[in-house]
């Protein structure tokens, strides 16, 4: 028997390499398939969009926050994958009573960088791991040299509309705007708060609005909404899976950020 504690602390039992995976996060099931375990998932939610094709070849167990744990016992796993924010306590209680359940905790390239080792630890993929761990820190290195001397950016991050909600602090998102000096003005809040549109001005009055493309799908006349109620920013619609899916999903992020701050500076 061999233990393993996860990002909450919970400490999993594991009698053998885990064979059959389920993975109740897009983002990590992404980092499975580049750890070479994409022929040990069985099952993932309807939202995990990489690689594409995985939804036609695994049984699909539903969303992130509403699975069928029918479904979920017919598959066997040996082991299921959450997080802390993606999938509720409810979710981690349910899948416990099936399998070992490991659930992941990110607010940091650090936490990114520490799950990937523990998934290289549980799946025996240390090798593969690793490598992924060395790639992503000549990013993060490469990058910091890239933004050190940019002009620090005040920034308003929506994700969703009626209510119009943004990424604040405590969040991985806000996390990556930071590195790109990109100033939260939303960061006095906690995790993701609902805002007054018309205070946007008094709030912060931001040089730039980012519209992620997830989980919202916002469009251009939301983009001249937003518009009506700032001083001067330049609305941007952004590539949300780059702000906030970690693992291998952050060795495109970086390149993604300098095109970014070179288009927004051009």
């Amino acid at each position: 028997m061999k233990k393993h504690k996860d990002q909450i602390d919970r400490v999993i039992e594991l009698t053998q390499t885990p064979k059959k995976i389920i993975s109740l996060v897009p983002s990590q099931t992404e980092l499975l398939v580049d750890l070479g375990l994409e022929d040990s998932i069985v099952g993932v939610t309807k939202f995990c969009i990489h690689p594409i094709h995985l939804r036609k070849t695994k049984t699909i167990v539903g969303g992130t926050k509403n699975i069928k744990v029918d479904r979920i016992k017919e598959l066997q796993p040996d082991i299921i994958l959450c997080n802390k924010e993606e999938n509720t306590k409810e979710i981690v209680e349910a899948c416990e009573k099936i399998a070992p359940t490991h659930v992941s905790d990110i607010f940091t390239l650090e936490d990114a960088q520490e799950l990937i080792l523990q998934y290289g630890e549980i799946f025996a993929k240390r090798t593969d791991a690793s490598k992924i761990v060395q790639k992503l820190a000549f990013k993060i290195t490469d990058f910091k040299n890239f933004i050190q001397d940019k002009e620090a950016q005040k920034v308003a991050y929506f994700i969703w509309r009626e209510p119009w909600m943004v990424a604040a602090n405590n969040t991985f998102i806000n996390h990556l705007l930071e590195l790109n000096k990109y100033s939260n003005i939303y960061k006095n809040k906690e995790r993701y708060p609902e805002v007054a549109l018309k205070k946007i001005r008094l709030e912060g009055d931001p040089d730039l609005v980012f519209l992620s493309s997830e989980p919202y799908p916002f469009k251009d006349e939301h983009a001249f909404e937003v518009g009506r109620f700032t001083h001067h920013a330049k609305t941007v619609f952004v590539d949300g899976e780059m702000f906030s899916w970690y693992g291998s999903r952050l060795l495109k992020a970086f390149d993604y950020f300098k095109k970014l701050h070179n288009r927004i500076n051009r």
